[in-house]
């Protein structure tokens, strides 16, 4: 076997662990879960004091993500893009839509 057998790999980020909770919401809110990999992968993140972490898209996590899947990708998908995670020890305790901004402490 010569190098030119080997294919690059791209990095992804691991399957997500899902609470029950965070299932159901992914499932009641309509969000894929690409968009779960997309918020552990681009995500700028944010600690809640609590010891979870809330991940989400903003400007750069945005620019991110545009440079990784090409701007049409993101013009298609752009109504996920106001999603975000709760994550505690590595897994995904909910899920949901930002309608308001993050509180900063």
């Amino acid at each position: 076997m010569s190098a030119a057998d080997f294919t690059p790999v791209s990095i992804r980020a691991l399957p997500a662990a899902l609470t029950r909770h965070a299932d159901t919401r992914l499932q009641q809110r309509g969000l894929p879960r690409a968009v779960i990999e997309w918020l552990q992968l681009f995500g700028a993140e944010e600690h809640d004091k609590h010891g979870a972490v809330i991940r989400y898209f903003d400007k750069a996590a945005r620019r991110r993500l545009e440079q990784a899947l090409g701007r049409a990708v993101i013009r298609r998908m752009e109504d996920f893009l106001d999603a975000y995670l709760v994550e505690h020890d590595g897994c995904v305790v909910t899920v949901g839509h930002r309608t308001q901004r993050l509180r900063r402490h």
